[in-house]
């Protein structure tokens, strides 16, 4: 964003040096890329010889027929001859002249030489060689001044701009306005209202505007022009647009532009005379339609374009560009005025697909305070009233449910806590009242230009302390009760990260979106990007077993690979269920994954009981279920060779794991350790032996491991046989074999009265 001083100075009273405005800005509001010096050179005393000229006489060079020979007064008690390539102006014209020993812009400093046998005495100006506008065919004939006024009296011989680096949540410092508040803030300057005024309105003609997608398009202002005469702006607003990085065009496109840098809200003018059916419709492109915009290009149009349209055919893209059959020329009169607000996301899209970008887009795509069409209306009749001779004879506003100011809570004591720095509560008030918001029972209200991104507490927090920085010291900030301390989510997903990869698994980000027929319950997306990423995730499996596939395509070995991520389950009409989960896929199979689960839970503290069950990616008789999740081998048909996975939910997790972590007296008396194998039907799972086994033989039994599974002669085949070593130990005494038997045998017991167990010899 190009921003001029001079033009800056219309809402706030400048007096600072440049350098102390920028350095400012850099700090409170945005990058300053540059400063740029235009116009005349700020040399001492060349200035003076920019003075205002009157042609006393002037003919054709007596040695060149392209050439003029004027004899010019600047104020001074002969006329100054001066020879002049252009045809523009005679006798009697008012022009501006650079006298003897004026550097230009550009370096050029002028000396009194012979062209072509005659003395010429300085030079007749055009617009580009004071930098004041691209136009350089003809000499700046001036409406006013009398010979030897200093020309800067008349013209904005010198100017400064800043070049602002705005970013994608600051669409209200898009414009001059804008920057203007940020400076009255920091600088504690009064700010002038907004400018524009209505002038009377000379008819009431019918606007006849339809808006069919109040959502693309929320409001929309039209404004009816009769009697526009059409022509060059004058110099003033020349000068502005071309100083803020634009080409002037005519008086009437100028004046969209010109309000389009002050307020940000970009404005379109149609040749009212060319519409169908004298009348718009905003609409979405019909199938097969095109539009041929103002650069010339014929553009495919697509059904989510939101178009401008008359009564026939599209006749703008909504927000972009305009379309070249409505275009204002030099033979338009009548004019219709175009103040719209058009929603970000749709209009970034069409920009995006037809590669088209305008300042108007740019504007659009980053979101427009709808409430500022209004304002930019207001200010574009004034001008096109003043500049054309226009009459104003008709108006409309059509708008759908425009967005609620956000009221946000806001605590002075929260704010300089945050900040490290003790500021006044009156003074953090002020700052946010000449913001825009207002304050009432310790809620402030955003202001409509701020609505999309002030939308917290901290949010304003911020907007103090960015005009505060100056006032930070340079200390470590204090610290305070629980400030930086983890949670117990947090230092759960720690420990787990850390255990994983020590236990040899890479941790990976896939995507959070999926194939669309990765589960026929999971949410798909209104616009997907592909076929492949087309649905939240609902799983973090098949994007791991993917990724595990693509390692083993590549040739890498020992894949081991974990995740932890969020994925979106969903609920009816409602937001998706969001869980964080961890999941993995390794080689090895049941075996390993149960291994690295195990240790898992041993890290955690968060034991578990494993029962049989059942996935679409596991194989059917290698799947366990526990209170967290899900575990077991790959089924063959989803990934070549043997592999395992798992995944579980954190929060599950979180509430298994023992919180803080009990440590217990190191036991210094031996262990007995035996195996006991025992005989059950095919349909008892080692966890559920195993659970009553701990039940029944009490705290003594430290340790009971599955080892063995085994199924064949001399066993019957409706049963099966499953091995466990088990470590007796006590806290308070050597055990005895007698104790160790006494144990052994109320597991016996137990499983056999539970489960039908009978103990191989």
């Amino acid at each position: 964003m190009k921003v001029p001083l001079s033009w800056l100075r219309d809402y706030v009273p400048l007096d600072m040096p440049v350098e102390q405005l920028a350095d400012r800005l850099a700090v409170s509001t945005a990058v300053v890329a540059a400063i740029d010096r235009r116009g005349v050179p700020d040399v001492d005393g060349n200035l003076d010889l920019f003075r205002v000229g009157r042609v006393v006489e002037a003919g054709k060079h007596p040695n060149a027929d392209r050439l003029q020979l004027c004899h010019v007064d600047v104020g001074e008690s002969e006329p100054y001859q001066i020879v002049c390539g252009a045809w523009n102006f005679g006798t009697g014209a008012t022009v501006a002249v650079a006298l003897p020993g004026a550097t230009l812009p550009g370096g050029l400093t002028l000396e009194r030489r012979k062209l072509r046998g005659e003395i010429s005495e300085g030079m007749i100006l055009s617009e580009r060689e004071l930098e004041l506008g691209p136009d350089h065919t003809g000499i700046l004939v001036l409406d006013r001044g009398e010979p030897g006024t200093p020309l800067s009296d008349l013209l904005p011989l010198q100017e400064i701009v800043l070049d602002l680096e705005i970013t994608g949540n600051r669409p209200d410092l898009l414009s001059v306005y804008g920057v203007a508040r940020e400076v009255a803030v920091g600088f504690r300057l009064e700010l002038s209202p907004p400018p524009g005024r209505d002038p009377e309105p000379a008819g009431s003609e019918r606007v006849d505007v339809a808006v069919e997608d109040l959502d693309g398009c929320p409001r929309y202002v039209g404004r009816l022009f009769r009697d526009v005469r059409i022509g060059p702006s004058p110099l003033w607003l020349r000068a502005r647009l071309t100083a803020a990085g634009m080409r002037p065009i005519s008086n009437v496109v100028d004046v969209t532009n010109y309000v389009m840098l002050d307020l940000g809200n970009p404005l379109h003018a149609f040749d009212f005379d060319a519409l169908g059916g004298e009348r718009i419709v905003v609409r979405r492109a019909r199938p097969g339609e095109e539009l041929r915009t103002l650069d010339g290009a014929v553009r495919q149009l697509d059904s989510c374009d939101l178009m401008i349209a008359d009564a026939e055919r599209s006749v703008a893209l909504a927000g972009i560009m305009g379309g070249e059959e409505t275009e204002v020329t030099e033979s338009t009169t009548n004019v219709l005025l175009e103040a719209a607000n058009f929603e970000p996301s749709g209009l970034w899209r069409t920009s995006e697909r037809l590669r088209l970008r305008t300042e108007g887009s740019n504007r659009w795509e980053k979101g427009v305070d709808p409430y500022l069409a209004e304002t930019a209306a207001v200010l574009g009749t004034e001008l096109i009233v003043d500049l054309t001779g226009a009459r104003w004879v008709g108006h409309t506003d059509v708008k759908g449910d425009l967005p609620r100011r956000p009221v946000v809570s806001y605590r002075p004591e929260y704010a300089s806590t945050s900040m490290g720095l003790e500021v006044d509560p009156v003074e953090q008030y002020d700052i946010l009242a000449r913001l825009g918001l207002e304050r009432e029972d310790g809620m402030q209200t955003v202001p409509t230009w701020r609505a999309r991104d002030l939308t917290r507490e901290v949010d304003l927090v911020e907007e103090v302390a960015r005009f505060k920085l100056e006032d930070v010291p340079f200390t470590l900030p204090v610290r305070r009760e629980m400030t930086g301390r983890l949670s117990h989510e947090q230092r759960l997903r720690r420990r787990i990260e850390d255990t994983l990869a020590a236990l040899g698994l890479s941790e990976v980000c896939t995507p959070s979106l999926a194939r669309e027929d990765a589960d026929p319950e999971a949410l798909r997306l209104p616009e997907p990007i592909s076929v492949e990423l087309a649905v939240l995730r609902t799983s973090l499996l098949p994007n791991l077993i993917e990724t595990a596939r693509r390692n083993l395509e590549v040739g890498n070995e020992r894949i081991a690979l974990f995740e932890i991520a969020r994925v979106y389950l969903p609920r009816g009409a409602d937001l998706p269920d969001e869980r964080v989960r961890v999941a993995g896929v390794t080689e090895g199979g049941f075996a390993r994954v149960k291994a690295v689960v195990e240790a898992l839970q041993r890290t955690l503290k968060a034991p578990a009981r494993y029962e049989r069950g059942a996935h679409a990616l596991l194989h059917p008789g290698k799947t366990a279920v526990i209170e967290a999740g899900i575990l077991g081998e790959l089924h063959p048909t989803v990934l070549e060779g043997q592999w395992g996975g798992f995944e579980l939910d954190l929060v599950a997790l979180a509430d298994a794991a023992e919180e803080p972590v009990q440590y217990a007296d190191v036991i210094t008396y031996p262990a007995v350790r035996q195996d006991l194998a025992f005989v059950v039907p095919l349909d008892v799972s080692a966890g559920a032996l195993a659970e009553v086994a701990r039940e029944a033989a009490g705290p003594e039994l430290r340790e009971l491991q599955t080892f063995d599974v085994y199924r064949g002669a001399p066993i019957r085949a409706d049963r099966k046989s499953i091995a466990f070593r088990v470590e007796f130990q006590s806290p308070e005494r050597t055990l005895s074999d007698e104790d160790a038997a006494r144990l052994r045998q109320r597991i016996v017991d137990a499983l056999a009265e539970r489960f039908d167990a009978e103990l191989r010899g």
